[in-house]
This record gives C-alpha cells, sequence and structure tokens, in this order.
C-alpha cells in the first residue's frame, strides 16, 4: 500500500511515499480501506515542530476491511469514520473501535472527515465556553476546518453579535457565508470592536495575547488550537475572565458517553442540512506536500482532504 511518512522534522518538502506492507488489526481494533483522510493543523505543526518524526495521523474515512479480536458493533463492509493514531496517511488504516464511527447513508468519506473531527472540536468548545444565548463570539481561524464549523454552530445556538476573525481580507465573503456578523483581521486587533463574551481560539501563539485583551469583563476565552502560546494572569484577572483549554481526546477517553452524544448531534445536523462542512479541496495522497503547504501558508478555506 502506498503511505506518506517522514524521517525528520520540517516543512511540506520532508514528507514522502512509500510503499508499506497493510497493517493487521489488533484487538480492539478496524483495519479501513481509506478513501479520505482529513489534514489538521496540529498534524501540520507536529511535522514542522515536533522533536522527532512520529506517525501521521487523524482523520479517516473509508470501509471496514477487516476486524480485530473483539470488536462489537462494526462489520466488513461497513462504512467508518474516526481518528488514527498511527499510520493515518496511507491507503489502510488502523482505528481503535471507540474512536470510530458509521458514515451514514448519503454521506461521502469527504464530508465525515471534513465534519465529524472538526465538529466534535468546534461543540466541545462551545461547550467549555459555556456560551449562552445572546452572548458576542468571536471565532479565530474562522476559515479553518473547524472554525468554519464552530460558525454555523454558534449561529444555530443563538450567538448574538457573531464576528470572524482570518488572516487575510480574501476570506471575508467565505466566512459571512457561514453566518459571520463581521470579518476582522488577525494582524489589526485594535479594530476588533467592542469587547466579546466569548473567544473560540484556533489559533494560539501571538494571537493570544490579543485575543485575552477582547475580552470582556467576566468573558471566557476557549483555547482548543495547537498554537501554544502563553497569556499573563493580569490580563485575565483584570477582566475578571477566565481561560480554558479544550482538547477532544481528552473528552473521547474520558467521557465516551458525551463524545459519542456529540456525534449524533453532528450527523442529525448534517441530515437536516443545518451543518454543512466546508472542503476547500481534493488533494492526491502522493502529493500530501502540496496540502500541507496549503495550510501553513493560511491558504484553505475550510477543510483540506486527502484522497489515497
Amino acid at each position: 500500500m502506498l503511505r506518506i511518512r517522514h524521517e525528520v522534522n520540517g516543512g511540506p518538502e520532508v514528507l514522502f511515499a512509500e510503499e508499506a506492507d497493510v497493517p493487521v488489526p489488533a484487538p480492539g481494533e478496524l483495519l479501513v480501506a481509506v478513501e479520505a483522510v482529513g489534514v489538521t493543523l496540529p498534524v501540520v505543526r507536529k511535522v514542522r515542530e515536533g522533536d522527532r518524526a512520529l506517525p501521521l495521523g487523524g482523520e479517516v474515512a473509508g470501509t471496514v476491511a477487516a476486524l480485530g479480536e473483539g470488536v462489537r458493533g462494526f462489520a466488513v463492509g461497513d462504512r467508518v469514520t474516526g481518528l488514527c493514531f498511527g499510520h493515518g496517511y496511507a491507503e489502510y488504516a488502523l482505528l481503535s473501535a471507540p474512536f470510530a464511527s458509521a458514515v451514514p447513508d448519503g454521506a461521502s468519506s469527504v464530508d465525515a472527515v471534513a465534519l465529524v473531527r472538526s465538529g466534535l472540536v468546534a461543540r466541545g468548545a462551545w461547550e467549555a465556553g459555556q456560551v449562552r444565548r445572546g452572548e458576542s463570539v468571536l471565532v479565530t481561524a474562522a476559515a479553518s476546518g473547524v472554525g468554519s464549523l464552530a460558525l454555523q454552530l454558534a449561529r444555530a445556538r443563538g450567538a448574538g453579535r457573531l464576528v470572524a476573525a482570518v488572516s487575510s481580507p480574501d476570506k471575508a465573503d467565505f466566512v459571512r457565508g457561514l453566518g459571520a456578523d463581521e470579518v476582522v483581521l488577525y494582524g489589526e486587533p485594535a479594530a476588533w470592536g467592542d469587547p466579546y463574551d466569548v473567544v473560540l481560539d484556533g489559533v494560539g501563539g501571538e494571537l493570544l495575547g490579543p485575543a485575552v485583551r477582547a475580552l470582556a469583563t467576566g468573558g471566557r476565552l476557549v483555547a482548543y488550537g495547537s498554537g501554544g502560546g502563553s497569556v499573563e494572569a493580569y490580563e485575565l484577572l483584570v477582566r475578571g475572565a477566565s481561560m480554558i483549554g479544550f482538547q477532544i481526546r481528552a473528552v473521547a477517553q474520558g467521557r465516551p458517553e458525551v463524545y459519542e452524544g456529540w456525534r449524533r448531534e453532528l450527523w442529525k445536523a448534517y441530515a437536516d442540512g443545518s451543518l454543512r462542512p466546508a472542503v476547500h479541496g481534493r488533494v492526491p495522497l502522493a502529493e500530501a506536500a502540496r496540502a500541507h503547504a496549503l495550510i501553513e501558508e493560511r491558504r484553505n478555506l475550510g477543510k483540506v482532504v486527502l484522497i489515497p
């Protein structure tokens, strides 16, 4: 099978294709013939910034090709999606059964990888922020796979003033089409307008400081991105504000019933048309370096998907 790997950390150019054996599922695992792979910012950053080369995991969707011992609720031939923590950039990948879910009839594998993991992060960030109907919300990385779904969820759940923060003006029409009332640019925090009750931040790093300073009294910032960064405690203190970290893997492992409930919500919203995953483009698996470059250069509008 074809697999994408890297041996050193760096930019997209360090990725290469190789032939590898089809893996064998261990107890509790599904072997999936992959039809789509969702490229995520955390994986892109790990390739460039990690301290060692690790397997390229992430969201995959496809058809169950084999079952490991003890797997219940799935059968060979089922269409599934889920998070792969091993080699996911491949024609065949292994999914741990608790992280896999069925893809309903009428949904493509591309839609599945654009919806489920990104939607779960967006849904969880909303929950972590305890957003109340009518509150003002700022979403950073608003044109990303997660951000585009966070905008739609915020609008559907009754956010008041909904503002999208993006890296360049050419993304404005895209995020307005997803429900944003206003659009602001990362490099112009002084023009972000009135303070916000909630900031959902998928960027981190140097944007974290301005995001905290954009909070209203009693505001909440939810950090769910992989960009790191630090915050001065004083900035929170003077606003009576709080900062919450959110990671979907922790929910999947620690509160599986909540994870599954959110997953059902997402598919229901997809079925009734109230939530639509935005896909920037489909890139051949062998050209994974091009997909990583799209994300590093912040050119994507929605999800970038690899096709084996």
